[in-house]
């Protein structure tokens, strides 16, 4: 900061689990840019990681929590420890600290708690028959295995808890192989920087509750859901032109079959959340940028 200039104004304290962790490390650098004082914690050292232990540990969550504005609770095991970590584990630290972490909280007189959820959770119900699932909130959840069931339990301790909370179940944000992540950015994956942006805009909301999707902003409407399970090819070359030039640009194949297609709508009308898709790089003679920017075109197909 330079002479002369006054810091910017704290929202307060954000206690975040996970921060040396994908997505708990971009969520912290998200906060601290909106005002927050960050303190996070992980079992294993990061920039944004102040508090290194296991949420297991009494003193640990007690120290995290102390002071604290609104918890942000990212730490978990994932899908790819699915038959790696015994079942018991998963529970024990998906579920079990969960708990745990809200009562301290509580006890603390933390007033808000947010949840970083995950799609995951709606589990079998995201297989197609006819069509393409178009996945919302009023969706019920069918887990298929336990970091499903264990995610979902974690959201429902969450909701249940007396404090205001808001869980958000977020997209695939991981890093995969350029053609793979483009299809997935058509339908079903997320960049983090929105994962980070809507975290911190859900915490920002004091009477926010309840449980949003975050997603990318696709092309396709819920009308498109049949042909998209058909000939998704066809209607990504209508919906997104550009997008499929690129894709032929770089020798990519246009998925055939589209299974889901994720709807963060409520997010948006909720709080405002927009992907910013503005951190990515172009591909072939256009952007995915066009993919969320792209208003979808209503010409034969309904």
């Amino acid at each position: 900061m330079r002479d002369g200039e006054l810091a910017e104004p704290s929202a307060g304290v954000a206690a975040i689990t996970g921060t040396s962790g994908r997505v708990g490390a971009a969520v912290a650098q998200a906060l601290e840019a909106a005002g927050w004082q960050v303190r996070g914690v992980d079992r294993s050292p990061g920039r944004w990681t102040g508090i290194v232990g296991d949420l297991r540990s009494g003193p640990v969550r007690r120290a995290l929590v102390h002071g604290a504005d609104v918890v942000v609770h990212a730490a978990a095991l994932h899908a790819p420890h699915v038959g790696v970590v015994d079942d018991a584990e998963f529970r024990a630290v998906n579920v079990d600290a969960t708990a745990a972490l809200l009562d301290d909280a509580e006890t603390a007189g933390v007033p808000r708690v947010v949840y970083i959820s995950s799609t995951s959770v709606y589990g079998n119900a995201l297989v197609p028959t006819d069509r393409a699932v178009w996945v919302h909130e009023g969706l019920l959840p069918d887990p298929r295995d336990i970091y499903d069931e264990t995610k979902l339990a974690a959201e429902q301790l969450v909701a249940s808890a007396p404090v205001t909370s808001v869980a958000l179940r977020i997209a695939r944000c991981f890093p995969e192989p350029p053609p793979v992540l483009a299809t997935r950015l058509l339908h079903r994956a997320v960049r983090l920087v929105d994962v980070a942006a809507a975290t911190a805009s859900a915490a920002a909301h004091l009477d926010l509750a309840g449980v949003f999707n975050i997603a990318g902003r696709y092309p396709f409407t819920r009308a498109d859901c049949i042909a998209l399970h058909h000939d998704a090819a066809a209607v990504i070359a209508e919906r997104a032109p550009d997008v499929a030039a690129a894709f032929h640009a770089r020798g990519w194949p246009l998925p055939q079959r589209i299974d889901r297609v994720y709807d963060s709508s409520a997010a948006t009308k909720a709080f405002g959340y927009q992907p910013a898709y503005s951190d990515e790089p172009e591909i072939g003679h256009g952007s995915l940028n066009s993919v969320g920017n792209r208003r979808p075109s209503h010409g034969r197909r309904p």
